[in-house]
C-alpha cells in the first residue's frame, strides 16, 4: 500500500493541509541549507585555488529576472524564489573569503558580453542565438556557447580593469 500512502501525501499537499505546509517548509529549509553549502564550497575552492592578489570578475546580476512565461506559471513565492536565487549569496561568500585572502571581487556590467566575439571584438546582436544557446561570429567564424562567450568577455573586462581602465565596458561610450 506504499503507492496509496504516497497518493494521500500528494493529495494533502495539493489541498494545502497544515501537515503538507509543514513538510514543504522542512524540504525548503533542507534545499536552502544545501545550496548555501554548495555556494560556500565553490567560493572556498576558488579563493584557495587562485590565492592572494586575484581579481575575481563577476557579472553584475543586480535585477536579473527569468523569462516571464516561466515565472507566470508559478505562484508568487515561487517567482520570488527564482528571482532571488543564490547568485547574491555566492557573491557574498566569495567577497568575504577573497578579502580575507587578500584578493578582490569586481562586478562588471553584462551589456554586450554575450553579443561580442571574444576573438575579434565585433559586437552584433544577431550573432547570438538565444534558443540554441549559441554564439556564432559572422565575421571571424568563432562558435561557442553564448554563456561561455559572456564569461570570456567578463574576463576581458577584468583584464581591462587591472590594466588601468577604471570603467571597462563594451559597446558605445558616451562622450561629454
Amino acid at each position: 500500500m506504499k503507492g496509496g500512502l504516497w497518493n494521500q501525501k500528494v493529495d494533502s499537499i495539493q489541498k494545502g493541509t497544515k501537515s503538507a505546509k509543514r513538510a514543504l517548509r522542512r524540504i525548503s529549509g533542507r534545499e536552502n541549507r544545501w545550496m548555501s553549502d554548495v555556494n560556500h564550497q565553490i567560493s572556498k575552492t576558488l579563493v584557495k585555488q587562485y590565492g592572494e592578489g586575484t581579481l575575481f570578475a563577476l557579472e553584475d546580476l543586480t535585477g536579473v529576472s527569468f523569462a516571464e512565461e516561466t515565472l507566470s506559471k508559478r505562484n508568487t513565492k515561487g517567482r520570488k524564489d527564482l528571482k532571488t536565487w543564490s547568485f547574491f549569496q555566492l557573491e557574498q561568500h566569495l567577497t568575504y573569503k577573497a578579502h580575507a585572502a587578500g584578493s578582490e571581487v569586481m562586478k562588471f556590467d553584462a551589456a554586450y558580453t554575450s553579443q561580442r566575439c571574444p576573438k575579434c571584438g565585433r559586437i552584433r546582436k544577431e550573432n547570438r542565438r538565444h534558443m540554441q544557446h549559441e554564439y556564432a561570429c559572422d565575421c571571424y567564424g568563432y562558435r561557442s556557447n553564448d554563456d561561455r562567450v559572456g564569461a570570456m568577455n567578463i574576463q576581458v573586462l577584468g583584464t581591462l580593469y587591472i590594466s588601468g581602465d577604471t570603467n571597462p565596458r563594451f559597446g558605445p561610450r558616451k562622450t561629454n
